[in-house]
């Protein structure tokens, strides 16, 4: 199938803080597109200061999906999100729009954009087969850090992409090497190399590395001036822990350090700063290892927004995305 007898889609990413909110919400209003978020944290309510959720007025009354969708107590992950976000295309469609996918989660946006078919992980299924009995045991004795070990040694990547305390997943993946002898983290693998049934464009929005460290450190200075500390005290108060999966987000995670009596208020600032910047890296590592995408540089452009979107619709045009 020719790209321009499939169904239009366009992503737009890039690293933490680099300015893909305001970017997007330009970009919709210029193409007639409604955006879904690929944002793995920005899906629970109440979390807002933390996540720099977008808010009502940013949004500018273009529609916005999977934002402020779960509570922070429910566990959210790539297969809730896929389907999700596909629901959510198909209602773009109908309303005769189009699709943009926007947030930094690369797995995610490959998730959709390839219609990668998960292997069960066991998300849907509550069925405590034999081998997962004795790995709820193992991890209750030893703790989940001695099962994601256990994960690394037989698939590395696995490790790398599940945290330890998603204890499920960890399991699941476990099992898929028992039963099959083989990787979970292969089949995924050949599940990113199918030809993507969509007409895409996929942006990533990218600035100077200092530029944007700098604008890491601001974004956390300001969440602070607005209530971070307020807002993670909220949430500990009505019985989340580090355990729960919404509480392993970046902004989170280093304030329980700060709540326990280990370091002071300047230092979960600090480590929250280190930990966004790493991940920004690592968001760009992904980024560049994709296939067709299409970078979106400030400094080939001056800094200057405007050309920038300018760029992004011919991009658009020429491909047959838009009109």
């Amino acid at each position: 199938m020719s790209d321009t007898c499939k169904r239009p889609l366009i992503i737009l990413t890039g690293p933490t803080a680099v300015g893909k909110t305001e970017l997007s919400i330009r970009l919709a209003k210029a193409v007639n597109g409604e955006i879904i978020s690929a944002d793995s944290m920005q899906v629970y309510k109440g979390m807002d200061i933390g996540t720099a959720k977008i808010t009502a007025e940013e949004m500018q009354g273009v529609k916005h999906y999977l934002v402020d969708c779960f509570e922070p107590k429910d566990d959210f992950n790539i297969v809730i999100f896929q389907r999700m976000a596909k629901a959510a295309m198909e209602e773009i469609y109908a309303a005769g729009k189009v699709p943009i996918i926007v947030g930094g989660t690369g797995f995610y946006i490959q998730s959709v954009l390839y219609d990668i078919e998960f292997e069960d992980d066991g998300t849907e299924d509550e069925v405590e087969n034999e081998f997962r009995v004795k790995m709820r045991k193992l991890a209750l004795e030893k703790g989940s850090e001695y099962l994601h070990e256990k994960l690394r040694e037989v698939d590395p990547e696995s490790a790398d992409a599940i945290h330890h305390n998603n204890l499920k997943r960890v399991i699941r993946a476990l099992e898929y090497y028992e039963q099959t002898g083989r990787k979970i983290s292969e089949h995924n693998k050949e599940q990113q190399q199918k030809e993507s049934p969509y007409n895409f464009a996929y942006f990533v929005l990218n600035d100077d590395r200092e530029v944007l460290y700098k604008r890491i450190d601001k974004r956390v200075d300001i969440m602070f001036e607005a209530g971070l500390e307020q807002e993670v005290k909220r949430l500990i108060d009505e019985g989340l822990t580090k355990e729960n999966v919404s509480m392993q987000g970046i902004g989170y995670k280093e304030m329980f350090g700060y709540f326990d009596g280990e370091y002071d208020i300047e230092r979960a600032k600090y480590l929250i700063k280190l930990d966004t910047r790493h991940f920004a890296k690592r968001q760009l590592t992904w980024f560049r290892r994709e296939n067709s995408v299409l970078w979106v540089d400030y400094q080939d452009y001056g800094s200057d927004k405007d050309a920038m979107l300018w760029a992004m619709v011919e991009k658009l045009k020429d491909k047959g995305i838009v009109e």
